[in-house]
């Protein structure tokens, strides 16, 4: 049974940083490609950060983009979000994803597997 298990969220005030933290098990996740979603109350979920299967190859999203980082560990079953200078519309449930695939398709990758979530709540 696959299963993702996010951590690492909590309230900070803008200009913050967090770090998110994904486990995975019941799969060889260094064989996948992983990403962070996130969806703030009343909007749909949109994609934040994608990275491949052996960490060389990763896309964000605009509104992140030089702020957050993704990255995985040497076994590729953890999957990381470094965000920094936070703002009040990173609000958001954040929530990791492993994809069916080794790589990432900028726009286009399908995920399959997704975890419940972390809250990051960013004052102004």
């Amino acid at each position: 049974q696959v299963q993702l298990v996010e951590s690492g969220g909590g309230l900070v005030q803008a200009g913050d940083s967090l770090r998110l933290t994904c486990v995975g098990s019941g799969r060889t996740f260094g064989d996948y490609a992983m990403a962070w979603f996130r969806q703030a109350p009343g909007k749909d979920r949109e994609f934040v950060a994608e990275i491949n299967w052996n960490g060389v190859r990763t896309d964000y999203a605009v509104s992140v983009k030089g702020r957050f980082t993704i990255s995985r560990d040497s076994a590729g079953n953890t999957v990381y979000l470094q965000m920094n200078s936070l703002r009040a519309e990173d609000t958001a449930v954040y929530t990791c994803a492993v994809s069916a695939i080794s790589e990432i398709t900028a726009g286009a990758s399908v995920y399959d597997y997704w975890g419940l979530g972390t809250q990051v709540t960013v004052s102004s």
